[in-house]
């Protein structure tokens, strides 16, 4: 596999997420926030999107996995670490980087409704056309991308590229 072109630029990711922060901003005006990212991969977009969230947020983290070394989910997915609060009547705003086959999104909101949240809503930068297993709804998307392998802005390839500034497509050499 090699590092092919780039498919969104940090430019676009950027004011994609100040989109979403003003949009996320005014749905939860005068409320209490626990923005809710799925390590590794959404640690990136958490970040900078919250920066966009003009209200005081708290933060969480997930691991989950269902991918290991491969580029295509196994469809079992495993916790690898839990939430750190409790979410019982809570406003929680799950942060992805990117929604494919929505297997493991799916098995987390499972896991989290019956925790008892007072709303439980997603926002993903990437959502991929197409592939879904399972419905998933998104309230907050950055952007819909065909079913290339991407790479960048928190999301890898067995590990690296996650740090890149942007999305780039991963191709067969």
């Amino acid at each position: 596999m090699k590092l092919g072109k780039t498919l969104i630029s940090a430019e676009d990711i950027e004011a994609k997420l100040a989109e979403m922060g003003a949009a996320i901003t005014r749905d939860y005006q005068g409320q209490d926030l626990l923005l809710v990212g799925v390590l590794k991969g959404a640690f990136i977009v958490m970040a900078d999107l919250a920066r966009h969230i003009d209200l005081p947020v708290e933060f969480d983290f997930m691991a989950v996995s269902s991918y290991g070394a491969a580029t295509k989910t196994s469809g079992v997915v495993r916790i690898l670490k839990d939430l750190d609060q409790e979410i019982a009547g809570r406003n929680v705003l799950i942060v992805e980087d990117i929604i494919d086959s929505g297997l493991t999104l799916n098995y987390l909101l499972k896991s989290l409704k019956v925790r008892r949240p007072a709303s439980l809503e997603i926002a993903s930068l990437l959502v991929k056309k197409g592939l879904q297993r399972t419905p998933i709804e998104v309230k907050y998307t950055g952007f819909e991308i065909g079913p290339e392998f991407v790479i960048g802005y928190g999301l890898d390839f067995a590990g690296k590229y996650r740090n890149l500034p942007y999305i780039a497509v991963m191709e067969e050499e």
